[in-house]
């Protein structure tokens, strides 16, 4: 039994390497990162927050129009990747730093846009909240809050199985929150709760994901 349970450990482990942000996710993504500052409406000069940043290949699109973009992300590891990115792609108008999403590090009305892209899912349901009410304080009135993750719910399409059996490798708690998600109705659901209006929305890859523009009033 030992055995078998060290196999499945090793075999988990190389699906999640395969399945990695950097040489996978973010490629499959990429539509969706230069798509999201068009549908923002970011124009130059403007200050963006990416909340829970990975990588940073969407904070990384935003800067190529010509914003002023910070990410940040509690993973030293995906903070680390994104310097280095900014790094060869010789950009001066984007930085990266650690932070924890439910305790921004900014100043109050600091941000024209806060956005979020895959991750709320992976939160517990208070700390969505949190975050949000975060996002929030520190963008100014006015200014708007974009948010990418998966709609609910999700479509009868076989693409739909490989995201659950995704999430499923990520782990117990990752999963845990992934189903709350679907259950709470998503991000639609979540925008309600946290008395956002929204602006205006997209569907993308054929229906598996949501981008909503909402408000700060």
């Amino acid at each position: 039994m030992l055995t078998f349970l060290i196999f499945v450990s090793i075999i988990i482990d190389v699906i999640m390497f395969i399945l990695s942000y950097a040489t996978v996710i973010d490629p499959l993504l990429h539509d969706i990162r230069i798509y999201a500052p068009e549908f923002s409406g970011m124009k130059a000069g403007d200050r963006v927050l990416d909340v829970c940043c990975g990588t940073g290949d969407q904070a990384i699109h935003y800067a190529r129009k010509n914003v002023t973009v910070i990410g940040v992300d509690s993973s030293p590891d995906m903070i680390k990747s994104a310097a280095g990115s900014k790094r060869r792609q010789g950009l001066s108008n984007v930085s990266f730093q650690i932070a924890d999403a439910l305790h921004l590090p900014f100043r109050d009305s600091f941000f024209d846009y806060a956005s979020i892209s895959l991750a709320l899912h992976e939160k517990e349901r208070t700390a969505r909240n949190i975050i949000i009410s975060e996002m929030k304080r520190v963008v100014r009135k006015g200014g708007a809050l974009i948010f990418t993750d998966f709609q609910v719910p999700l479509p009868r399409r076989p693409i739909t199985y490989l995201v659950k059996a995704i999430e499923f490798i990520a782990g117990g708690d990752h999963f845990r929150c992934f189903k709350d998600y679907i259950a709470q109705g998503g991000v639609t659901e979540i925008l309600k709760i946290n008395q956002l209006g929204e602006e205006k929305r997209d569907y993308l890859k054929n229906g598996l994901m949501v981008i909503i523009k909402a408000s700060n009033t």
